[in-house]
């Protein structure tokens, strides 16, 4: 009988805890109440979001940039911005964190201290302003690597054989690095970056007497534990990882799964991890920033695959600014950009750079993307969806709620595809009568009988359900154009030196000429090659050569992969239009790499499009 009357304590004792949990992952219709959520939030499992909402964050890198640029962080940049978050917040644009990115630190200040004179009054000032805005404020830190920073006196037991980072387990380093990150959140920080973590780092000793696969592990468990302990004592931080956490980040022409695994347990302390600093993927797009979103879309996927919950995936994507982290790019393509940004589902949506390039037209538009993804993103569920983004198979990602759904799809192939939409619930509404809300330039879309057909390269946006009404309309992305038709053409290269393939053929009667260069490794993967960062790195525009000749004479190829380039790029896309070409006259080709480091193989096709 005792026993009974054990397990039966048991089981009411389950049955409440489980009834508190499901409390808690309720969202109220009271949007107040789900504010003051946040602090009494736990999650129901490993996979659960630590969040009890998504948020939006503003992050400044990209706004400035010291690791490919020279553009410093000062605290007038930093001000700057605070006040655009203003300027957007009365356009209906929603924050709530500013991040400070890296090297905000003085070098000598073991993370205690602010760089002079670029903050001639510390930080304080600046949390201040963002608390009295409304706005929790981050910090950036380099996890245990030195990067811009010397070694405190504390950290110095803890260093590596090489010296460039610190062991977690042994020496002063870590008891300080928490002491560290305590006194910041005492003095208002609530939101943690945790960047370029090292986990093989060991002193000399240790390095002797334990194997690298035990280093690791220890490292892992150490920092790991340290976090936990950080949580528990501060409820309400937002902590993120990011390079060194696990994932093969440098390309989508690695092999899958990742060599360097993810190790879920993450998962109990990072909100989110990141997925990959914007860069373009190794599938060759006339627009280059078109094969920037292939580059974050592929990440988001293999992260899934690793089965990381897509609410806990950062892309890191959405960047606007004149810095060559971002190699230059502005404002181009942006609403496509940002249209991703949420449409993948995570719950940490990050903008980063230049504000101040958003102006009130933008800013509107930003604004009626977000309210219409908030409430999805918050009380409804995100999948994906078709083929691996970096193969160049058509993919989506779909979000739907008791209401409707809304499907955002690209296709990064060169060529028209139809794809059929999946039903993303078994009681979703069946998938008729959807309302084509947002799309590239040129090509219009088709969306008919679940089916929709999208033009090369093009990404486009279908409501359905409530989502389906002419209000959610957001236009068309004007500054991406997707040819009218697109075909193949026959051409046989041959090599003309190392690195070098050549063609002829006769002019195309009804067309442009698109041609496609690409470069693989022995192994049959692409060939990135890396030809530096700004200011001193090598244009890709002259790395990559692509030469078309006529009755002797050059003719011009438009081309805009030409950027200095710190990430890396496998291909080049040109097109040569059909009013520089005369008919009857045959076009001789050149394709050229600069690449000496690595044995490639270069290749070639050529496409006839109308736009």
């Amino acid at each position: 009988m005792l026993g009974y009357l054990l397990l039966l304590l048991l089981l009411i004792g389950v049955a409440a805890k489980l009834h508190q949990c499901l409390r808690r992952r309720s969202k109220p219709a009271n949007e107040s109440e789900v504010r003051a959520e946040p602090e009494t939030w736990s999650p129901t499992s490993l996979g659960a979001p630590l969040l009890a909402d998504p948020i939006w964050v503003y992050n400044n890198w990209s706004s400035y940039d010291e690791l490919s640029d020279n553009i410093l962080l000062t605290e007038k940049l930093a001000m700057r911005e605070l006040d655009e978050i203003l300027r957007l917040r009365k356009a209906g644009v929603h924050f709530d964190c500013y991040m400070m990115d890296a090297f905000w630190f003085a070098k000598d200040g073991g993370y205690r201290t602010w760089r002079q004179p670029d903050w001639p009054d510390g930080p304080d000032p600046w949390i201040r302003a963002c608390q009295d805005a409304g706005l929790k404020p981050g910090m950036w830190f380099s996890t245990n690597t030195l990067v811009h920073i010397d070694a405190a006196a504390k950290w110095k037991d803890s260093l590596s054989t090489g010296g460039s980072s610190m062991c977690f387990f042994e020496g002063g380093f870590l008891p300080d690095f928490m002491d560290v990150l305590q006194s910041w959140y005492d003095r208002g920080i609530r939101m943690f970056k945790f960047d370029f973590a090292d986990f093989t780092a060991a002193t000399a000793e240790t390095a002797k007497r334990l194997n690298a696969d035990e280093i690791y592990r220890r490292n892992e468990v150490a920092f790991r534990d340290a976090l936990l302990a950080f949580r528990s004592k501060n409820a309400d931080v937002i902590l993120v990882a990011f390079n060194g956490f696990g994932g093969d980040v440098e390309s989508t022409g690695y092999p899958f799964p990742f060599r360097n695994k993810i190790d879920l347990q993450w998962l109990q302390v990072f909100d989110t991890m990141y997925s990959g600093d914007p860069r373009p993927s190794d599938v060759p797009q006339m627009n280059f920033w078109r094969s920037m979103d292939i580059y974050s879309d592929h990440m988001v996927r293999r992260y899934e695959q690793s089965f990381m919950p897509i609410e806990r995936i950062d892309a890191c994507s959405f960047m606007v600014g004149n810095t060559g982290t971002i190699y230059y790019r502005k404002t181009n393509a942006w609403q496509g950009a940002l249209l991703l940004e949420m449409a993948r589902g995570g719950w940490i949506n990050t903008v980063h750079g230049n504000l101040e390039f958003l102006d009130d037209g933008k800013a509107a538009w930003f604004a009626k993307v977000q309210n219409l993804y908030g409430p999805l993103q918050a009380l409804g569920r995100t999948k994906t969806f078709g083929g691996i983004p970096g193969k160049a198979q058509t993919y989506g990602f779909g979000s739907v709620d008791n209401g409707g759904s809304l499907y955002t799809v690209i296709n990064p192939s060169q060529s028209i595809e139809t794809f059929r939409l999946p039903q993303l619930s078994r009681v979703q509404a069946a998938l008729e009568n959807g309302r084509l809300l947002f799309a590239d330039a040129g090509f219009v879309p088709r969306l008919a009988g679940g089916r929709i057909t999208l033009g090369p390269g093009q990404l486009a946006l279908a409501g359905f359900g409530r989502y389906a009404e002419p209000a959610f309309d957001l236009g068309v992305q004007a500054d991406v154009v997707i040819p009218q038709s697109i075909r193949l053409l026959e051409a046989k290269f041959e090599s003309a030196g190392q690195h070098i393939i050549e063609t002829s053929i006769d002019v195309p009667s009804d067309g442009d000429l698109r041609i496609i260069m690409q470069q693989f490794y022995a192994d049959g993967t692409a060939g990135r090659s890396w030809e530096g960062a700004p200011p001193s790195g090598k244009n890709m525009g002259e790395f990559f050569v692509i030469e078309v000749w006529q009755d002797g004479n050059p003719l011009p190829v438009v081309i805009n992969y030409d950027k200095v380039i710190w990430s890396g790029l496998s291909w080049a896309v040109g097109e040569v239009r059909a009013a520089s070409m005369t008919p009857g006259k045959p076009l001789r080709i050149t394709l050229s790499s600069a690449e000496r480091q690595f044995p490639v193989t270069v290749t070639g096709k050529l496409y006839v499009v109308t736009y």
